[in-house]
């Protein structure tokens, strides 16, 4: 047993209301430049939908992770190093502009600076690749909000594996269809093809917290990355000629401070902590012959930070004392393992993946509601499970690698919390029969309540900090930040967001960071006090207030 520590995310989907300020966020954080105007790393869908870039999941036409060949053994759904080679030059399967879209601006000099006449200016649309008028006809969340799914639907492959087993079983009439958000990052795989995809070898897992980053220095930019991943999360930037993907924010977290996209959110549903894990099983767990055992192979992998023979391995590994005790704490460790109510996203392309989801409990209160039952009594929430707008099939599809009995296990789970916990709000005497019905104590029930309903900033977020002797192996910068095209290299035009040429949105920050890098006095000068503002941190000195709720001890 080889004990390893990873970062992992869950995110709780019955709290995402679609607002995407977690995807605007991580954009003015990490993409904010020339060659990434199309570049998401966080990204929220709609579904059912195509996602982004369209169709990423149907992997016959991507060929993206993993897959057993002949012996059981693991090997890329795109091809060894001899298929490698001979498409080094050029890969056929990857996606184009026209699979992502081609970002634009609105042509704002000529709206605000048009002479006085009988017709209103209009701000045309301007491609940020070209810099000519464009006809806007897609974008990273075309279908949101449902919009042009009854015509559109078909196209999501989900939707159409299942009806290739039940032609009927979804309809996208209006009052059939069912919708739900689902925010996707980089998974920060145990089992990363896309770093077994990368010929240089830019690409690679960090010891210290498992995060998959980009070695920018070494990375030429083959491309090889992009098809092998199966969730198409690593980007192309066509200025730097590099690969960039999510960092996961890792110069947050290595002071424990959660990612742009957690501390944003405003439906608090992002939940993130440590997991441990035996790195010597990884590979016979992502080789198990059946699609539905990998998720209980992965859960296998996920070791219990209370138990003794763990806590001796770990040391023996360098884990510190600490990152034991937030492991012991950890919300993804509880919502995963202990609970098992967080599900894997898309197990069967056997990378296993560190970003888990709680699935939707659809609007089934509602419903029974209006038959005249009693939305919350556990006997109709139970019951009305399998009727559930959201179809149990189309997400098992998602988490399950199809098996529907695990997506119904957890969606008991959640009804009979909230059937048990409507008793405890009203103070009525609570049934114990309720959650023995899923397996669970009413001591667990309320646990899991008060991490799902209710769970406080340090709850939600249990992220240890690096210590100073791995600060020789902490890599500086993992964004390509630091390249040509970086922050702080534009001028800024006369309306900020690019003015109509195609230049990247919001330089203005990066002026800011431009001028306060090149300054004689050290950064923040005391106003930086009670927060941590990394990315406005110029190096130049550690300024009172730099970090939060720590005393300046300095003479």
């Amino acid at each position: 047993m080889r004990v390893m520590a990873q970062v992992g995310m869950v995110m709780n989907l019955d709290k995402c209301i679609g607002c995407h300020t977690c995807s605007v966020t991580c954009k003015q954080a990490w993409t904010n430049r020339a060659g990434t105007e199309y570049v998401w790393f966080n990204n929220v869908e709609t579904r059912p939908g195509q996602g982004y870039p369209r169709r990423y999941e149907d992997q016959e036409q991507w060929r993206g992770g993993w897959r057993l060949n002949r012996k059981g053994d693991l090997r890329l759904t795109a091809g060894g190093r001899l298929r490698k080679l001979f498409t080094i030059f050029h890969s056929p399967v990857q996606p184009t502009l026209d699979d992502y879209y081609e970002p634009w601006t609105y042509d704002y000099e000529t709206l605000v600076n048009a002479p006085l006449g009988d017709d209103f200016p209009v701000a045309r649309p301007k491609s940020l690749i070209t810099g000519e008028d464009m006809k806007i006809s897609w974008s990273a969340n075309w279908d949101d909000n449902l919009a042009g799914s009854t015509e559109y639907g078909d196209l999501d492959p989900i939707v159409a594996k299942i009806r290739r087993d039940s032609e009927d079983r979804i309809k996208f009439s209006f009052e059939q269809t069912f919708m739900f958000y689902l925010p996707r990052i980089c998974e920060h795989c145990l089992n990363p093809s896309c770093m077994a995809s990368c010929p240089s070898g830019a690409i690679y897992k960090r010891e210290e917290d498992g995060i998959v980053l980009v070695d920018q220095d070494r990375c030429r930019g083959w491309r090889q990355c992009i098809t092998g991943c199966p969730y198409k999360k690593i980007y192309f930037n066509h200025r730097s000629g590099k690969a960039e993907k999510c960092t996961l924010c890792y110069p947050r977290i290595e002071v424990g401070q959660p990612t742009v996209c957690s501390e944003t959110c405003v439906g608090r549903l992002r939940y993130l902590g440590i997991f441990l894990y035996d790195a010597d099983a990884v590979t016979a767990a992502a080789s198990v012959p059946d699609e539905k055992d990998l998720y209980e192979a992965q859960l296998d992998l996920m070791l219990d930070p209370d138990d003794p023979e763990v806590i001796a391995q770990a040391r023996a590994s360098g884990i510190p004392d600490d990152w034991m005790d937030a492991a012991r704490r950890s919300p993804v460790y509880a919502l995963a393992k202990k609970y098992r109510v967080a599900l894997p996203l898309h197990p069967e392309y056997r990378t296993m993946p560190m970003v888990w989801y709680i699935p939707p409990l659809s609007p089934i209160v509602d419903l029974l509601s209006e038959q005249g039952h009693d939305g919350e009594d556990h006997r109709n929430l139970f019951g009305a499970i399998d009727s559930l707008r959201i179809p149990v099939e189309y997400l098992a599809e998602l988490f399950t690698a199809g098996d529907t009995a695990l997506v119904e296990d957890v969606l008991h789970k959640l009804a009979a919390m909230r059937s048990y916990m409507r008793d405890v709000n009203l103070g009525r005497e609570t049934d114990p029969r309720i959650a023995h019905a899923v397996g669970m104590t009413e001591e667990s029930v309320y646990e899991m309540y008060r991490l799902l309903a209710i769970a406080k900033y340090g709850d939600r977020y249990v992220i240890p900090t690096a210590h100073h002797e791995q600060a020789a192996r902490l890599d500086e910068i993992g964004c390509s930040l630091d390249q040509e095209g970086g922050p702080g290299m534009y001028e800024s035009g006369s309306f900020g967001e690019a003015s109509g040429r195609p230049t990247p949105v919001s330089i203005e920050t990066f002026q800011a960071l431009k001028q306060r890098q090149t300054t004689d006095t050290p950064a923040g000068d005391g106003t930086m006090r009670g927060r941590t503002n990394l990315l406005n941190w110029d190096g130049n000195g550690a300024p009172p207030g730099l970090f939060p709720d720590r005393q300046d001890t300095r003479p």
